[in-house]
C-alpha cells in the first residue's frame, strides 16, 4: 500500500474527523472563556481589590522606573507581565472546570453497565 493511500485511510477515519471537529471547537471555546475572564471577570474582580487592572500589572527589569506598562514596552524594558500571566491562569481554571463538569454531565448520560453475577 502506498503513503499517499495510507494517509487517505488514516485521515478519512471517524476518530481523526472527530478530533479536528473537537480542536476547532476548542479554539472557539478558548477565545470565548478569553473574553469571558478579560471582559467580564477580571473587571469586577479589579475593583473588589481597589480598581487593580490586572492586564497592566507589570516588574519592570530594568529598574528604570517605567509608570504604566505601555511606556515600558514602547522603551523596549524587559519586564514581567504577571497580570497577563494572572488572567491566563483565571482562563485556565474556567476551561478546567467547565470541561470538568460538562465530561461529569456526559458519564451521567451513558448507559450504566449491566452488573454481571458471578
Amino acid at each position: 500500500m502506498g503513503f499517499v493511500q495510507e494517509f487517505k485511510e488514516f485521515a478519512v477515519k471517524g476518530n481523526v474527523v472527530d478530533m479536528a471537529v473537537g480542536i476547532i471547537v476548542g479554539a472557539a471555546f478558548g477565545k470565548i472563556v478569553t473574553s469571558l475572564v478579560n471582559d467580564v471577570v477580571m473587571p469586577p474582580v479589579g475593583l473588589l481589590l481597589g480598581g487593580v487592572n490586572f492586564s497592566q500589572l507589570f516588574v519592570d527589569l530594568s529598574g528604570k522606573g517605567y509608570a504604566t506598562l505601555d511606556e515600558a514596552v514602547k522603551a523596549g524594558a524587559p519586564v514581567l507581565k504577571y497580570g497577563a500571566f494572572v488572567q491566563t491562569v483565571i482562563d485556565f481554571l474556567i476551561v478546567a472546570i467547565v470541561i470538568f463538569v460538562m465530561i461529569k454531565q456526559m458519564n451521567r448520560l451513558r448507559p450504566k453497565p449491566a452488573d454481571k453475577k458471578a
